[in-house]
């Protein structure tokens, strides 16, 4: 009679060990190489929007105030008075003739729940003082000094001063805050700060003080409103894989992504276009 043998404790513990090695080894691959094609798949879905918005200004003659569009009510019928849903609209301002999906204009991390609409406000004020960060050379002398560093250059308004209005105009708006589509995160996303989650605007046509009220020789140029901003200007950003230090505030690492003008989507340090906004130079 044969007798058969079985495992010991002590294999059976080995056999476990090394399987919680391997799950420790392999899975934070797994989960860096998902983390990397959601960064990339966004980056290719930025650089589609910036194709579509270069055939809306050839087409239309300007950039369109927004990527998506701002919420549209039902006009009539049983549901009148209520939210268009973003992947029932037929007259976006890049969807569905220069955009197909409206998957393009959702960042992979974006999680969308109830809320389909969103007020926005706009993201931090560069902290500098106004005459020691000129990063234009504006007055034209041939060279950029704090001179060319004006206060109206600036951006106009921080998240403390109320929701974005329609056109400009000065917050807080109350009936007339711009509304947006939630799915829409290259229009407004929704991030972390030391004071708590905020909807910051992220694509605009204009957003300094002088770019919303007078305009002027003084004024920063990269901005969508003007006639032939720089390739320098900044379209829009991401910051759905933005890292946050122990005060809740950006992080100094690259994982934000910015979407210049006159190039493809890129990654950027967070800390800075936290702090800085569409005054980022590529």
């Amino acid at each position: 009679m044969t007798r058969r043998r079985g495992f010991t404790l002590i294999e059976l513990l080995t056999v476990i060990a090394i399987i919680a090695l391997l799950s420790a080894i392999i899975f934070p691959v797994f989960a860096r190489a998902k983390d990397s094609a959601a960064k990339a798949s966004d980056i290719s879905d930025m650089n589609s929007l910036r194709s579509a918005l270069q055939l809306y200004r050839v087409d239309q003659g300007a950039y369109p105030p927004a990527l998506l569009g701002y919420v549209t009510l039902y006009s009539s019928g049983p549901q009148m008075g209520n939210v268009i849903p973003a992947n029932e609209l037929k007259t976006g301002f890049l969807m569905p003739r220069r955009v197909n999906s409206i998957e393009t204009f959702r960042p992979n991390n974006l999680r969308v729940g109830s809320a389909q609409v969103t007020n926005a406000v706009y993201p931090g004020q560069d902290p500098r003082a106004v005459g020691t960060a000129a990063i234009l050379d504006l007055n034209g002398d041939g060279s950029i000094t704090g001179a060319d560093d004006t206060p109206g250059a600036r951006q106009a308004y921080g998240p403390t001063d109320g929701n974005v209005c329609y056109g400009g105009g000065v917050p807080p708006c109350g009936a007339g805050a711009a509304q947006f589509y939630v799915i829409s995160g290259y229009d407004t996303q929704s991030v972390n700060s030391p004071s708590g989650i905020r909807t910051e605007l992220r694509y605009t046509l204009f957003w300094s003080q002088l770019g919303l009220t007078t305009g002027g020789a003084d004024d920063d140029p990269r901005q969508l409103g003007y006639s032939e901003p720089p390739e320098t200007t900044v379209v829009t950003w991401n910051s759905q894989f933005r890292e946050f230090d122990g005060n809740g505030a950006a992080a100094r690492a690259r994982t934000d992504q910015v979407l210049f003008l006159g190039g493809g989507a890129r990654p950027y340090d967070s800390r800075l276009l936290a702090e800085r906004s569409w005054r980022v130079m590529p």
